[in-house]
């Protein structure tokens, strides 16, 4: 790397921080009630993306991440089949395992520290490419379809390897206070389809 592109990089890396930080202190911000409120009307509006026997990847939250418990219930009901995010230990293309919501499932292993983990559950391991939507978790979205996230990198890499097959439908999901006109953009970034918080339902 040329040292251009290194400032350059280093300069869109600083960037990035400060607007996780500013971000993250916007949704930790919002009151009980405030929270409780957006979260069941995300909830409700994402169901329209439900259809039985579809595939449908979701997240486990974490922090001040969206909860979809409503969301979750519906689509179980409806008969779609949910999926979680899979961490290969030493690699960052996520795999995705069925969800149950039942006793019989328990976590194969942790991926993280403390109180902010991500279970991974044993079963079938599919690519993203099988599954038919996609809800992604944000730190932040703009308005082009751009997705700001925790900075691990699974979700540019997964998203990464099924730009030339056949492709899930993704739907970055959080609060209006995430949402800002544009973020920082790379060359190899890829768009959502769509965002869906308490005030917008956009599309890409």
């Amino acid at each position: 790397m040329s040292e251009t592109n290194f400032c350059a990089a280093t300069t869109r890396n600083t960037e990035k921080t400060e607007l996780r930080r500013r971000l993250r202190k916007a949704r930790a911000a919002m009151s009980e009630a405030e929270r409780a409120a957006a979260t069941r009307t995300i909830n409700v509006r994402l169901k329209r993306l439900i259809r039985r026997n579809s595939r449908i990847g979701i997240y486990w939250p974490i922090g001040k991440e969206l909860r979809l418990d409503g969301f979750v219930q519906a689509a179980l009901q409806r008969g779609a089949k949910l999926y979680l995010p899979y961490i290969e230990p030493n690699a960052r293309r996520l795999w995705f395992t069925p969800y149950f919501a039942d006793q019989r499932q328990r976590p194969e292993r942790r991926k993280g520290r403390s109180k902010l983990y991500i279970p991974q559950f044993a079963g079938e391991k599919i690519r993203v490419h099988r599954l038919n939507t996609l809800i992604v978790p944000v730190v932040g979205m703009d308005r082009r379809g751009f997705r700001l996230g925790q900075a691990g990198g699974f979700y540019d890499a997964t998203l990464s390897a099924m730009k030339h097959r056949l492709q899930a439908k993704t739907i970055g999901a959080g609060f209006a206070c995430q949402l800002v006109d544009a973020l920082p953009a790379e060359a190899h970034d890829i768009p959502l389809d769509g965002f869906v918080s308490e005030h917008d339902n956009l599309r890409f």
